[in-house]
């Protein structure tokens, strides 16, 4: 079977939430000795791009979504214990979650996922995480990044409440901030002062690569 074929089973598998079809593609790629990482990234994270696309069009609902990355957090899983981690180059530390005030936490999952498996350590503390949180988060694991995802209009201001209450714990230039979500932009990140702004998954982590190759 061809890398192709595997990679848009792999897709296919997310866009229909169908678990079953996503270990056999899982399992394919491992009889081809394929790249399990790369098959995450770019397999089964192309599907989860292609459902937020279409969700932000309105062509399905957040039901369809949830299931989809349920199916996208096992075949994480799944891959995540087939590799040894540990042999994994460390690449950091990076805390993560979604802002106070803020329920959703799909990108931010799948963010999660595909950062560990490029040999991050990832401490993710869910959805309605205050700014505080964050920040002790980011003292107790030595971080050496905050990611903060939000969602909506209102809670983007808490984005900004962490950089002041990482300031105000004197571990503000120990860490490199990025945030990302739907209605946020460079420009915010530029506004409040924040290292990033990261769209998507991959933007995440090659800005994570990138900056521990410094």
């Amino acid at each position: 079977m061809s890398k192709e074929a595997i990679w848009e089973a792999a897709k296919q598998s997310i866009v229909e939430a169908d678990e079953d079809m996503a270990m056999k593609a899982l399992a394919d790629a491992e009889a081809e000795g394929l790249d399990l990482v790369d098959l995450l990234g770019t397999g089964y994270s192309a599907g989860m791009q292609e459902l937020g696309d279409q969700f932000g069009r309105g062509e399905i609902f957040l039901p369809e979504l949830i299931f989809a990355t349920e199916v996208m957090k096992a075949v994480s899983a799944e891959i995540e214990g087939k590799m040894d981690m540990s042999a994994v180059q460390n690449n950091g530390v990076l805390v993560i979650g979604t802002v106070e005030g803020d329920v959703h936490d799909i990108g931010k999952g799948i963010v999660a996922s595909l950062v560990k498996t490029n040999g991050v350590e990832v401490h993710d503390l869910g959805r309605e995480v205050p700014a505080q949180k964050f920040v002790d988060a980011a003292i107790e694991y030595n971080a050496d990044f905050v990611g903060s995802s939000a969602l909506l209009t209102t809670t983007m201001t808490v984005q900004k409440d962490i950089e002041e209450a990482l300031k105000e714990a004197g571990v503000r230039d120990k860490v490199k901030t990025m945030i990302g979500g739907a209605p946020v932009t460079t420009r915010w990140a530029d506004k409040i002062g924040a290292d990033a702004y990261c769209e998507d998954a991959s933007d995440t982590v090659n800005f994570i690569l990138d900056w521990m190759k410094k």
